[in-house]
């Protein structure tokens, strides 16, 4: 069964004084791309939460953002530097009054703006138990996000067995206005030399030029080739996860038998239908890049 890339996940833990919250997204990508933002006193986690998410998402552009909400405790967030603004007081006081310049009429709002005037928050030391519940909700966001990825393969794959069986339907369609070609070349051709040579020709060497061309003209070795890769590319849908480039390989080859197809048609019906199987190919190329 095929995953997608593209995904949303989100936990939070519950502790006494603060939420953890996580959230994780992911898109398509050609390879592993990961950003993760987190406290300052999870930074020492980082890498350990690096390489475990690489190893269960494989692939994407991926995004983890682990933030925490401090629950009301009475107390401010961030408190006030009494001594830095009472020195911040007694000097524009004292320069106010030797340059003879109006004193703020809102003292607060000017001294809290100035530089330390809160204290800064110290990065606490992080507990193994803390730890523990940031770990688990960063897993439980995973695990959400990594079933969100599987939902969206699920839709994937029946767009794609759509799109094949389109295809192979377009292809065995081919077959009555291929006999139909080959007796319209010989006619028209055969036609073109009564209407335009009077001259008596070697009809036994025409015959071999004839088949010399319609040989050439022949679409029996890309429609077998564009069969097998019709099978191969459904086998490999219900193979394990992680067949995203593969799958996308398969897709280039039956677009070079398409193409040949309909190089050779040489036929306005023929012309019509490979036109049809060029669409339903399209949308599994651009589909197909979605696929981890």
């Amino acid at each position: 069964m095929i995953h997608s890339m593209t995904g949303y996940g989100s936990a939070v833990a519950d502790l006494a004084d603060r939420k953890i919250c996580v959230e994780i997204k992911s898109l398509n990508s050609k390879a592993m791309d990961l950003s993760v933002r987190m406290p300052a006193a999870y930074r020492e986690k980082e890498m350990e939460v690096r390489t475990e998410l690489g190893r269960l998402l494989e692939r994407g552009k991926a995004e983890l953002t682990v933030r925490i909400d401090e629950k009301e405790t009475g107390q401010p967030e961030l408190p006030i530097n009494g001594r830095v603004v009472a020195a911040y007081y007694r000097q524009i006081s004292e320069i106010a009054a030797s340059e003879g310049i109006p004193e703020p009429t809102d003292w607060w709002a000017t001294l809290l703006r100035l530089p330390d005037a809160m204290k800064k928050e110290e990065v606490a030391e992080l507990s193994e138990a803390e730890w523990a519940a940031a770990h688990d909700a960063i897993r439980r966001a995973v695990d959400e996000l990594i079933a969100f990825r599987r939902q969206e393969g699920e839709a994937l794959e029946a767009k794609f067995r759509a799109c094949i069986d389109l295809i192979a339907e377009r292809l065995q369609a081919v077959e009555p206005y291929e006999a139909e070609r080959v007796d319209r070349i010989r006619e028209r051709i055969t036609d073109g030399l009564q209407r335009h040579v009077t001259a008596d020709y070697d009809k036994n060497r025409l015959e071999q030029e004839l088949i010399y061309y319609i040989e050439k003209l022949d679409i029996n070795e890309e429609k077998q080739r564009l069969t097998n890769h019709l099978h191969y590319f459904l086998d490999t849908l219900s193979g394990p996860t992680g067949q995203g480039k593969k799958l996308g390989f398969i897709a280039q080859e039956m677009g070079r038998e398409i193409n040949t197809l309909g190089s050779k048609s040489n036929q306005a019906e023929m012309q019509r239908i490979v036109v049809q199987m060029k669409d339903a190919l399209e949308q599994i190329k651009e589909q197909v890049l979605n696929v981890l």
